[in-house]
């Protein structure tokens, strides 16, 4: 089941969020994150017009989807949304990422967004591939800035028009 997420849900996305830092590549983020700074983008998070979903098994989360501004606070892009999705170790490769961003390219069109921008790093090549199934398409590349390990990665702009 895909559901809004409140509160609650904080732990659980939190818990797969810090997964793909330990795996490397599905985020820039090099470090875990927090629980209380989880706590603290959840509520500045503006839910009402940029969502979060989670994608809930039983009685666990196994996956998450958010809509968040591109370019916060520039008028010219408001009905543009950035797209983040992460799914359980355990749950990758089963049709989880599929079924949340279906989820959120059906309910950007509710939200009134018009593009949906997703920004990954190169090696993340799963990512790549699931997004190409939905036909984003590479918008842009920012050649080797983000360093992971020493190494240098390109930074990903893949879009798709609603």
């Amino acid at each position: 089941m895909i559901r809004k997420a409140v509160f609650e849900d904080l732990e659980s996305i939190n818990k797969i969020y810090n997964q793909a830092v330990k795996h490397k590549y599905q985020t820039a983020d090099t470090s875990p994150i927090s629980i209380e700074k989880r706590k603290i983008w959840y509520l500045n998070h503006d839910t009402e017009k940029y969502p979060v979903f989670v994608f809930q098994k039983g009685n666990q989360i196994i996956g998450w989807v958010s809509l968040s501004a591109y370019r916060e606070g520039r008028k010219a892009l408001e009905t543009v949304a950035e797209v983040s999705y992460f799914v359980h170790r355990d749950f990758q490769g089963k049709g989880v990422g599929n079924l949340l961003l279906g989820a959120a390219i059906s309910k950007s069109k509710e939200y009134g967004f018009k593009n949906l921008i997703a920004i990954l790093l190169q090696p993340n090549t799963r990512s790549i591939k699931l997004l190409e199934r939905f036909n984003f398409e590479r918008w842009g590349c920012m050649p080797k800035i983000a360093i992971i390990d020493g190494k240098e990665h390109d930074h990903l702009f893949y879009g798709f028009r609603l």
